[in-house]
């Protein structure tokens, strides 16, 4: 209910009316703010700024709906990145979430605006493609591939960066854990073929 000020008025309880409206303005904006950050907390990996797990998972659950109902083919790319916790041994832990930071941005920036990629899990990300088929995934996996193998700085060296990949495509999306299962079957293959490769 709106506060009703009656004439003839008074300029101290006006003032304070105005004053106590602005506090609760500047309480609502704060209160925005950390509804804000407390959604991005909820959503995405805290070292490397990617979709979390849970949304990752949630991304490819919307677009295997959305794939099923336009009758277009959806693909996911699982990433590991090679040795990683030979580098982890090697450089520390520091180093190591900065390899992290360093292999995520360069796959980031190797997708499409529309494509997804999220912290997986320790040293693994997932991606997922819409409208992409088996051969498409494949080209897009290779970009991010050579895009994290340009190597990261740490202790003053360069230090290479390889990831293996496996992608899984379909025209007929069902179930999230199939289509990751499948791309996990490929990353295995990579690995087993001598790694920093892209298997399908």
């Amino acid at each position: 209910m709106d506060e009703v000020l009656t004439k003839p008025l008074n300029v101290g309880e006006l003032q304070a009316r105005l004053r106590s409206g602005a506090r609760l303005l500047a309480l609502q904006e704060t209160l925005l703010q950390v509804q804000g950050t407390l959604r991005h907390l909820a959503t995405h990996d805290h070292l490397t700024g990617l979709w979390n797990r849970a949304m990752v998972r949630d991304r490819l659950t919307a677009e295997i709906s959305r794939a099923r109902r336009a009758g277009t083919p959806l693909a996911v790319v699982l990433a590991d990145l090679d040795h990683f916790k030979q580098l982890n041994d090697t450089y520390g832990h520091v180093a190591g979430d900065d390899i992290l930071r360093h292999a995520a941005r360069r796959m980031r920036s190797a997708l499409r605006a529309y494509d997804s990629i999220g912290r997986y899990g320790g040293e693994e990300f997932l991606m997922v493609l819409p409208d992409c088929d088996t051969d498409v995934a494949v080209t897009v996996a290779e970009r991010a591939r050579v895009a994290v193998a340009t190597g990261v700085q740490v202790a003053g060296a360069e230090v290479p960066l390889r990831v293996s990949l496996g992608v899984a495509a379909t025209r007929t999306p069902d179930d999230p854990d199939h289509l990751i299962a499948a791309a996990d079957e490929a990353l295995y293959r990579a690995k087993a073929a001598g790694r920093n490769r892209v298997s399908s």
